[in-house]
């Protein structure tokens, strides 16, 4: 547990150090993703000092959260289907001039549809999903070796 504690809570250094270093700010799924990797973290700690299956439960459970909003992240941003309201572009078709500028005024500075970054070929949020999976994985083993 302590392990898949440290991944997450590494996961959640490297998004502040893109954010605060890198400067890459997060946009609003962005930073929807770090409170489950926040959880698991905390998870990692209570795990050492109680090594319960129901702590390694919720652990897999949170990491599981975290690699969903990463996927729903990553199909947002290949447009395979559309994000929240208010964190994607606006289209300004059929507003009249007070609306259009009211909802320029209105979008938000960074684009949840837009890839900030990329490695390999996978946006942030698709390598949050694919090393959360394997966090999730070292979760689980845990829960199947505890006795509670």
């Amino acid at each position: 547990m302590a392990v898949a504690g440290l991944g997450s809570a590494l996961m959640l250094a490297a998004a502040l150090g893109f954010q605060h270093l890198g400067d890459l700010p997060p946009c609003k799924m962005c930073l929807w993703q770090r409170w489950p990797h926040g959880i698991a973290a905390v998870l990692g700690l209570i795990g050492v000092l109680l090594p319960l299956r129901t702590v390694a439960h919720a652990g897999a459970g949170a990491t599981a959260v975290t690699a969903g909003l990463g996927g729903f992240h990553t199909g947002v941003e290949q447009g395979w289907w559309e994000g929240p309201a208010g964190c994607s572009g606006i289209s300004l078709m059929n507003l009249d001039p007070k609306a259009a500028l009211d909802a320029l005024l209105s979008a938000p500075v960074v684009r949840c549809d837009e890839i900030s970054w990329q490695f390999l070929g996978l946006s942030m949020p698709t390598w949050n999903m694919v090393i959360t999976l394997g966090l999730m994985v070292i979760w689980l083993f845990a829960a199947i070796r505890r006795d509670a």
